[in-house]
């Protein structure tokens, strides 16, 4: 299995609990693609460098798992469906962090 890291950014107009359900629905679907979470962080609500679909700021979440690297797509293809994801980025990583990043 290969580690990954994933970095969200919210839309500013839903609440934080829903924020929090929308981190348990990815990490749901890690698990359905036979992943595995390691850790997820709530960075908040922060501003953007630029406007994205009008918004002016975002919720940050970060969460690291591991997954087979041919059930990336499908994970990528629902969080571009999802229409609370302003952005999305997944990068390979060697290896997890240790404490909060």
């Amino acid at each position: 299995m290969v580690k990954y890291e994933c970095v969200f950014i919210a839309r500013q107009d839903i609440s934080s609990a829903q924020v929090e359900t929308l981190t348990g629905d990815i990490s749901k679907i890690i698990e359905e693609q036979s992943g595995k979470v390691a850790k997820s962080e709530q960075w908040g609500l922060r501003t953007l460098a630029y406007r994205i679909n009008k918004q002016r700021k975002g919720y940050y979440v970060l969460i690291e798992f591991e997954m087979p690297a041919q059930n990336l797509a499908e994970l990528d293809r629902r969080m571009r469906l999802n229409e609370d994801i302003l952005r999305h980025q997944t990068l390979k990583l060697e290896a997890f962090s240790e404490g909060p990043s």
